[in-house]
């Protein structure tokens, strides 16, 4: 399959005025003037060996702030649930974005993270003014925005899309539990665990495995033999 590269752009970490960003309000140290229309992009998935790596962005609603934005990995899984849906109808818009498991194989994990994050930013049904994105990375657009090191913990629209990013991707990876069983998917969310890398072994891959990542080149190489 053809799949276009997307450039990426590497930024050093910055120091932000945690307080400037209450309800989606950002410093002007930031490049953003105050009142912009902000979006918050994370991503979840990028170290598994199974399934897709899912991205979100959110512009989250100055009239409508949500209590206890946070990274997505610091909440239980009911509670991320429960915000995910919370953010989900008071937000001002949202969106998810994608790349496969064929397009992370045909043009590595770092671009497809990047190719997801854009198709997040480019179907919000509201295009923002400015974009904040969690990491020490951004893709290669044409958009007015920074990459925030600990953004998901530290600015609640990526916080935002941390939990909608998570909780869909959980979703959807147990899911393929479901049509793939035996390599634990709905627990593991297909890290891999000494459980999944033991199934890997004795099943070999199933279609929604990496196979360009190491074990799951391993796992393939030792059934041949």
């Amino acid at each position: 399959m053809s799949v276009d590269a997307v450039p990426v752009i590497e930024v050093p970490d910055i120091d932000m005025d945690l307080d400037a960003c209450k309800d989606g309000g950002v410093d002007i140290s930031l490049g953003a003037p105050k009142g912009a229309l902000l979006a918050g992009v994370d991503e979840v998935g990028r170290g598994p060996l199974a399934g897709d790596v899912v991205a979100c962005a959110v512009i989250l609603d100055p009239d409508k702030p949500l209590a206890g934005l946070t990274d997505s990995k610091r909440l239980s899984e009911k509670r991320r649930e429960h915000m995910a849906d919370s953010i989900r109808r008071r937000a001002l818009c949202y969106n998810l974005g994608r790349a496969s498991v064929e397009e992370i194989d045909a043009i590595n994990i770092l671009q497809a993270t990047m190719l997801a994050m854009v198709r997040a930013v480019d179907g919000l049904a509201i295009q923002p003014e400015y974009v904040l994105v969690d990491g020490n990375r951004l893709p290669d657009w044409q958009r007015p925005s920074r990459a925030v090191v600990k953004g998901d913990s530290r600015v609640p629209a990526i916080s935002a899309a941390s939990i909608v990013a998570k909780v869909t991707r959980d979703g959807e990876m147990r899911a393929l539990d479901g049509i793939f069983p035996g390599y634990d998917f709905a627990g593991n969310k297909g890290y891999g665990t000494r459980r999944h890398l033991e199934a890997l072994a004795r099943l070999g891959p199933c279609d929604a495995h990496r196979r360009s990542f190491r074990p799951v080149i391993e796992a393939i190489r030792a059934k041949i033999r």
